[in-house]
């Protein structure tokens, strides 16, 4: 009985290891006596006891401890993911074209497009691929200078994933992406990129206050120049209307003496307008001839006629019937009054 029961529990045991349920987007290679059969997809799969069994293959995947720190475990498993799936591995050491050590950390971005080549093609996917990137980013930064691998992430994540998906196609694997998570130079490297790239921004700033001076100066000048043009026309035309201003005064008081002549001469008989004038200049430029302490001017004989005439004008006014004239009249008899006759023939005018 014994014995019975235990066949019992092999035979249990062995039915239920033919049943495998696939998950999605997952599948499971069969073989049967060792040599490839088929891939079970997903769902319930039944296997022939004892003959078939789901092949495994090595895979790698995050896991957290206790602490809750990641850390990249490796395993194996029967199910194949066919979703993408992420390679990450720590930094490495990588020398540039001007001999630089610099620690690059990389990403790989995969998917499984052919289950069978990925499991009989290479021994370890995971760490195939991780081998082919590490010496592929050797070869492609070891052939460009730090600044150059520094400015050109994109194309060296585009040639690290041509040559990559070239000699994984065989694998099996479909590469999506390839990304260059951080490049860290050596520190000496560091503090005098830092230095220089503070030289660089100080150098600008520089530049840009230098600028900045030189188009306020040409502003600054601009203004004075506009100024000193609009100071100018001002000045213009202010001199242009002083001077429209003392032409109109000019012409008002030549119209006023005109109209005065004629007064006058309506006013004196015919022939006397002359002399009434050139005797009210004479008597005009007196005072300005006679200024000063101790002058004495000389007139010569010529000009008796004029005072002679100046001793007329009284009487000439009189017989005059403008109304003003009496005024006139006083004006000149006192200035007639003031003057002397020299006995030499000259009239003489003295002060002081």
């Amino acid at each position: 009985m014994l014995f019975i029961g235990l066949l019992a529990a092999v035979a249990a045991a062995l039915l239920l290891a033919s049943f495998k349920v696939v998950g999605q987007a997952e599948v499971m290679v069969i073989e049967r006596f060792g040599r490839f059969d088929r891939l079970a997809r997903s769902g319930l799969n039944i296997l022939l006891p004892l003959i078939e069994r789901p092949r495994t293959i090595d895979v790698r995947y995050f896991e957290a401890d206790a602490s809750g720190i990641k850390k990249i475990t490796a395993g194996s498993t029967a199910h194949i993911d066919l979703r993408e799936q992420v390679l990450s591995f720590p930094s490495q050491p990588v020398i540039t074209k001007d001999n630089v050590t610099i620690d690059i950390d990389a990403v790989l971005y995969y998917r499984v497009a052919d289950p069978q080549k990925a499991t009989y093609a290479v021994q370890n996917l995971p760490f195939a691929l991780e081998t082919l990137t590490r010496t592929t980013l050797r070869n492609i930064v070891g052939e460009i200078e730090l600044d150059q691998t520094l400015a050109s992430r994109d194309m060296i994540n585009k040639r690290m994933r041509e040559v990559i998906e070239e000699a994984a196609i065989s694998w099996g694997v479909d590469v999506t992406r390839v990304e260059l998570q951080s490049i860290e130079p050596p520190r000496d490297i560091q503090q005098s990129m830092e230095l220089q790239m503070r030289a660089e921004r100080e150098r600008r700033a520089a530049v840009t206050n230098a600028e900045a001076t030189k188009r306020a100066a040409i502003l600054e000048s601009e203004g004075s120049k506009e100024s000193q043009a609009l100071r100018a026309q001002g000045e213009k035309e202010a001199a242009v209307l002083r001077a429209q201003g003392l032409a109109e005064a000019r012409i008002t008081m030549a119209e006023a003496e005109a109209e005065a002549i004629r007064r006058i001469a309506a006013a004196l008989p015919d022939g006397d307008v002359a002399t009434y004038l050139l005797g009210m200049k004479y008597l005009e430029a007196l005072p300005q001839l006679a200024q000063g302490k101790g002058t004495t001017i000389f007139l010569p004989s010529e000009a008796t006629g004029v005072m002679g005439a100046l001793g007329g004008l009284k009487e000439l006014l009189k017989s005059s019937a403008v109304a003003n004239e009496p005024a006139v009249a006083a004006r000149t008899s006192t200035v007639s009054a003031r003057a002397t006759i020299d006995p030499t023939g000259g009239p003489t005018t003295g002060r002081g």
